[in-house]
């Protein structure tokens, strides 16, 4: 990404995860499924949060975090009204044509919004020798290892918390369907609120004590829900989640070019994003294994305070390396 551009890489990813879906809505192997499924996978990281929070990192100084709070709005409506939007296609349409439509959306809508935005002014030292030293100087970086740790623990406890939480509600809690949507909405409607209200504070205080906040919110979101007994009790709860949960994933890149800078972010983030992303895909199995096994989700909570301990030994400036 140092070398090509985060514009650039967001626009190939755009054009991949659109081909992607035209391509599931017209297949008829197993094989063919597997490499269209790759190459949507494929258009998530070259389009994705990463090249989006490197393009905006560079972009904005003062109100990176306002910036960042606006943009991931756009996961949050989007995550709320696409599964809307593809429904009521499927019904009109057909599952294998409401996919090869969406995949022509994104191509249409967001490849000329991605093509309007310019590449932010490069660096002045930014040859790849200095960017090679610099990064092998991060690597050696005590706080490199700890912002990962904090990153896996938190985005662990949030994934396995929003991925249990249906079953715990309907299987648990015998709540109804239309109550257990009642809790998962007020948890996406805080976390939308979360992003902007975290981007805010990360603009005005040290966003290592915003992101102890962030991991805070967490960790006592979670055995408020899963304690709760009374429908009030887990709306409370799940805004207190939601409002972590919406500043937990934005807060990553705000303190990593917080303490390292941002002529190397793209190389540091995509070693934390993928740390991340291999934490937020098995959690969700291994606390469900250990819930038949206890019957608790208590690990959850010890989880995300690891993830808290990790960011309080993070410094609060970014230093030279």
């Amino acid at each position: 990404m140092d070398r090509f551009g985060p514009r650039r890489m967001m626009t190939i990813g755009i054009l991949m995860a659109g081909i992607a879906l035209i391509g599931l809505g017209s297949i008829s192997t197993l094989a063919m499924f597997y490499f269209f499924y790759l190459i949507n996978a494929l258009g998530y990281v070259f389009g994705g949060p990463l090249p989006n929070q490197v393009l905006l990192t560079r972009w904005f100084g003062r109100s990176r975090g306002k910036a960042m709070g606006f943009a991931y709005l756009g996961i949050g409506l989007g995550g709320a009204s696409v599964p809307w939007i593809s429904h009521a296609l499927a019904q009109h349409f057909g599952w294998q044509t409401a996919l090869r439509i969406l995949g022509l959306l994104i191509i249409v809508i967001a490849l000329p919004l991605a093509l309007l935005v310019k590449e932010p002014p490069r660096m002045r030292a930014t040859s790849v020798t200095v960017k090679s030293a610099s990064t092998k100087a991060a690597f050696r970086e005590s706080s490199f290892y700890l912002l990962t740790l904090g990153s896996m623990c938190s985005i662990a406890a949030v994934s396995g918390t929003q991925q249990n939480m249906k079953l715990f509600l309907s299987l648990d809690r015998h709540f109804t369907q239309r109550d257990s949507a009642s809790v998962l909405s007020v948890v996406l409607a805080f976390s939308i609120a979360g992003r902007l209200l975290i981007g805010w504070l990360a603009d005005r205080f040290s966003k290592k004590h915003i992101m102890l906040l962030t991991y805070a919110l967490v960790a006592a979101g979670i055995p408020l829900l899963f304690l709760g007994t009374t429908p009030l009790t887990l709306w409370v709860s799940a805004a207190i989640f939601g409002i972590g949960l919406g500043g937990d994933y934005m807060i990553i890149p705000l303190m990593t070019a917080e303490i390292f800078g941002i002529e190397i972010l793209g190389r540091l983030l995509g070693v934390i994003l993928t740390a991340s992303g291999i934490a937020e895909a098995a959690a969700p199995w291994f606390v469900g294994r250990l819930r038949d096994a206890t019957g608790s989700y208590s690990v959850l909570v010890g989880i995300a305070l690891l993830g808290g301990f990790a960011v309080l030994g993070l410094p609060e400036w970014k230093r030279a390396l």
